[in-house]
């Protein structure tokens, strides 16, 4: 049988670039070379985020002395998040919100000043097709749920009123699913888009939101079930509060006493963010053409510049980096990276 020959021309190798050289590889120096050559370039935020996050993985497996099978577990467990991803729903946006991440992200990269509404995670289920509102609209076919009028304001903390922001709004259905969780979905339904009139003012049609479970038929929801968590968040509305000049503003207004007020599967809830519904009402019933026992919600929503913004971020980095007496700098941004003389 004749043997194949390969092609003999011989590829010529380039020269390694010039860079760190590791001569000794061991359970010791692995960190530590691993940081050394992740360290080639002149991005110091990246360079910062990558050497922390390579630290407390390896402090993290020397610690916990992590096992094959649990890395290959772990590996497993990610690949399969992954695999949940689609345009319509974001399983590692999940894994964050239960492991708290998204709203410590968001308490960090958005302060508030107590005089201003505090924000919250943004959930898995924003979409970017809400249609835009005129003031008094539904943003809810029928038969969605308990209708709900809200009476919104948006100000500065010192009560000077926001013309023109766009405040973009949804929240699940009587059923305790959003739009997206339906198969047959062909338009936004229980979300839409308004402007605030000239004195701050917005008002917009919905249903009484209910408590619901977060998707969990999902490797995140396996996880929940397997660490004897429930998958349940209190009933709640979001907004993302948007005009240029001002901070954006993510957050959600909870029902207080909701049976899950206390064991959001989120960490989502805020004390100053619970609301208590009333009745409608006859005079206002009248005018927006619903009925007396219709659900009534008022909220005064309040934002802060973005150079307020910036201001209060770079201060609370500060305070943060001068209590762990570390050898960083904030960047133009207001970000720590290394100090130029490290």
């Amino acid at each position: 049988m004749p043997t194949t020959t390969a092609n003999t021309a011989t590829k010529k190798v380039p020269p390694p670039p010039k860079g760190p050289k590791i001569t000794e590889m061991s359970d010791e120096t692995i960190t530590k070379n691993t940081i050394l050559v992740n360290s080639q370039h002149t991005n110091m935020r990246l360079l910062f985020l990558l050497q922390k996050a390579v630290q407390h993985l390896h402090d993290f497996a020397i610690e916990t002395r992590l096992t094959t099978e649990e890395w290959e577990a772990a590996i497993k467990f990610l690949t399969e998040t992954g695999k949940m991803c689609s345009d319509i729903r974001q399983e590692f946006v999940l894994l964050s919100d239960v492991m708290g991440l998204s709203v410590l992200v968001d308490a960090i990269s958005h302060p508030k000043p107590a005089n201003a509404t505090i924000g919250t995670l943004l959930g898995p289920f924003h979409t970017h097709d809400a249609t835009e509102m005129h003031q008094g609209d539904s943003i809810c076919s029928e038969g969605k749920g308990e209708p709900l009028l809200i009476e919104g304001l948006l100000t500065e903390p010192d009560g000077t009123p926001i013309q023109d922001a766009t405040i973009d709004l949804w929240h699940c259905d009587a059923n305790g699913l959003y739009d997206t969780q339906y198969a047959d979905r062909d338009h936004p339904d229980m979300r839409g888009i308004i402007k605030t009139n000239e004195d701050g003012s917005f008002i917009i049609k919905c249903t009484k939101p209910v408590p619901y479970p977060i998707p969990h038929d999902g490797p995140v929801g396996k996880l929940l079930q397997k660490i004897n968590r429930h998958p349940y968040r209190p009933a709640h509305i979001h907004f993302i509060i948007e005009k240029q000049g001002y901070d954006r503003l993510i957050t959600a207004l909870y029902a207080k006493g909701d049976p899950y007020e206390t064991s959001d599967a989120v960490f989502g809830v805020k004390t100053s963010l619970l609301y208590t519904l009333d009745k409608l009402g006859e005079e206002k019933a009248k005018k927006y053409d619903m009925n007396a026992d219709d659900w009534y919600l008022k909220w005064h929503f309040k934002i802060i510049t973005e150079e307020e913004a910036k201001k209060l971020v770079y201060e609370k980095n500060r305070d943060a980096l001068t209590r762990a007496a570390a050898n960083l700098t904030l960047n133009a941004d207001g970000l720590p990276e290394p100090s130029p003389l490290d």
